[in-house]
């Protein structure tokens, strides 16, 4: 590397670093004001407890989300004052191509996007389930608390042959009503359980079903057994029922893929939301190669109103960006789509605006 290259990839990396730290704080002061209230309405609730549990995950999520952003405001800003310092000019006139101007930008974004993939992946994560495991317990308001309490209507394939069905779930008592499991030979059906009540005892991890009867069907005859008591296991727990889109992103991308693929077999129909998240957790590092070429093509060349200008127009393209992204995740979360399409289509568009304005930016 030329020193020109160690000049550009130190400003570089100092102005998103510094961004970075701006940023934080903000968000931190106005959780802080919108959450002080249930801090207080807790006397058990210590300082120390409040930093280490969740504002210590707060920060670890936050720096992870700001990072494209961070990294898009630092282009503009750094590129920006290199223009305006006619630094960029002296560049070009000594036969530095705008390609080789970008060397330096593309290792400080691939740095980014390396440390960005691995939070993602696996510290976001395990991060993010302390932080609503807190939030849960002081700061959500009961309806909140409850959402995950009530399963209605879960049907879930547990072998090739085994499916079940619950019509309520209570996962707080772990006991539900209207259980029934199927047994089946290819298409026949060859045994049917059923049970008025289900209760899940978690020391021994068995079933206790009220009122079951029980049909074994043969081949020339019908057996039908019942009884008042029965204790049984299933190859699932209560768990396996609550599991929603919002606890995907509490699972490390090795455990999610498992769920997913246990899911499949388990014949769950809409697996969409879990792949938004894992899908998502790929394309968001990926575009801060996408956002650093649009950033120096935008502030490569000196413009009238100079840094303000050039920044004005870089949030602009970032709420687009965000906006486009969120609306992608809520149509890749629906059945029947191709979520892996949906989510990365913000990088495709923006990905084809990056190449017109490199080829722009080259002329």
């Amino acid at each position: 590397m030329k020193i020109i290259d160690w000049y550009i990839l130190k400003r570089f990396l100092v102005t998103f670093l510094f961004t970075l730290l701006i940023l934080i704080p903000i968000a931190v002061a106005i959780d802080i004001s919108e959450k002080i209230d249930n801090f207080l309405e807790h006397a058990d609730l210590g300082f120390y407890q409040v930093v280490d549990e969740y504002y210590k995950n707060f920060i670890i999520y936050y720096a992870n989300t700001f990072m494209p952003l961070a990294l898009f405001i630092a282009v503009i800003l750094f590129t920006s004052k290199l223009s305006n310092n006619t630094e960029i000019i002296a560049i070009t006139n000594a036969k530095v191509s705008f390609t080789r101007f970008l060397y330096p930008y593309f290792l400080g974004a691939t740095l980014i996007t390396m440390v960005s993939l691995l939070m993602n992946h696996f510290v976001v994560p395990s991060s993010s389930k302390t932080r609503k495991k807190f939030e849960k317990e002081y700061i959500n308001s009961r309806k909140q608390k409850n959402e995950l309490k009530y399963i209605n209507d879960f049907s879930l394939q547990l072998t090739d042959s085994t499916y079940i069905f619950i019509r309520s779930f209570n996962t707080q008592s772990n006991s539900g009503y209207d259980f029934t499991s199927e047994v089946y030979n290819g298409l026949k059906l060859k045994s049917k359980l059923v049970g008025d009540n289900i209760k899940f005892n978690t020391k021994d991890s068995v079933f206790t079903l009220q009122n079951w009867r029980k049909r074994q069907i043969y081949k020339d005859r019908d057996s039908i057994f019942s009884g008042n008591k029965l204790d049984t296991v299933f190859s699932f727990t209560p768990k396996d029922l609550i599991y929603k889109s919002a606890l995907s992103q509490e699972m490390p991308s090795d455990e999610l893929m498992k769920f997913i693929r246990i899911s499949k077999k388990r014949g769950v129909k809409n697996l969409n939301a879990y792949l938004v998240e894992f899908h998502k957790r790929t394309s968001l590092p990926i575009a801060s190669y996408i956002l650093t070429i649009i950033a120096v093509a935008l502030a490569f060349r000196k413009k009238r109103g100079g840094t303000g200008i050039n920044l004005a127009i870089g949030v602009a393209i970032m709420f687009i960006y965000v906006f486009l992204m969120k609306i992608s995740e809520v149509l890749g979360a629906v059945a029947d789509v191709n979520s892996l399409l949906y989510v990365w289509m913000p990088n495709f568009f923006f990905g084809s605006l990056a190449i017109y304005l490199y080829y722009y930016a080259k002329k």
